[in-house]
């Protein structure tokens, strides 16, 4: 009954998360946008840091859980802040992000630093993953790792 059970969640559940992620964006911003176009744009970008959400075609339960959770607490404490972008592996061939922030993991967050239309670091958070299965833990380590490097600007 538990091997149904989860194949059901794997067939409907991930697909249904994923389909509605891979096409968030925010500000217009478009994935094969340099950064340069992103902030020119819209006025509003210069000075607004970044959270990017990376992720591969074939997302695990609880990269799917994780993703969710992230962007649930983007939408409730940072959305006036802070951009945030979901972008798929598979659509990153003119910006290069793998090599730009080294991603090697299926899941990876990277959260970049911006001030005056120029990028001042950034800060990878892996593992998210394993996480999910202590919501309120969950929460207070991304919000903490957020305000402490995009915070102090």
């Amino acid at each position: 009954m538990k091997k149904y059970f989860w194949f059901l969640a794997i067939l409907f559940f991930i697909p249904a998360a994923f389909l509605r992620a891979q096409v968030q964006n925010t500000d217009g911003y478009m994935p094969d946008q340099s950064l340069r176009e992103y902030f020119a744009a819209s006025d509003n970008n210069y000075d607004k840091s970044i959270i990017y959400v990376f992720f591969n075609n074939q997302p695990c339960y609880t990269c799917a859980a994780a993703i969710e959770m992230v962007e649930d607490i983007y939408n409730n404490a940072f959305i006036d802040r802070y951009n945030m972008f979901l972008i798929n592996y598979a659509d990153d061939e003119e910006n290069d992000f793998i090599n730009t922030y080294q991603l090697s993991k299926p899941l990876e967050v990277v959260l970049v630093r911006i001030n005056d239309g120029a990028s001042f670091g950034y800060q990878k958070l892996e593992n998210l993953e394993n996480m999910t299965s202590d919501p309120v833990s969950f929460k207070d380590y991304f919000i903490n790792q957020v305000n402490n490097f995009l915070g102090n600007q």
